[in-house]
């Protein structure tokens, strides 16, 4: 299985790839259940590579680290999940 890293990465970098719309499913711990969301709404800040973070509609932001990325869909299709 390709690391959730290197497919972030090639959508960042391959333009023709990229031309698509993305969206993440990452664990909600709170909720206990998988949170799909498009990746246009995710941030991934340069001094913190293991995490990304997401504003909610109240305004808060939330860091998530990348390892509870769990699915990722691009043009509603799955293209990657974490098998554990």
């Amino acid at each position: 299985m390709l690391p959730i890293r290197d497919l972030l990465n090639r959508i960042r970098w391959d333009e023709d790839f990229a031309r698509a719309e993305f969206a993440i499913g990452y664990y909600d711990r709170i909720e206990k259940t998988i949170v799909v969301t498009p990746l246009k709404r995710i941030d991934f800040p340069g001094d913190r590579p293991g995490v990304f973070e997401l504003t909610d509609s109240e305004g808060e932001t939330h860091t998530i680290p990348l390892h509870r990325i769990k699915v990722v869909y691009r043009n509603g299709e799955l293209i990657w999940q974490r098998t554990h």
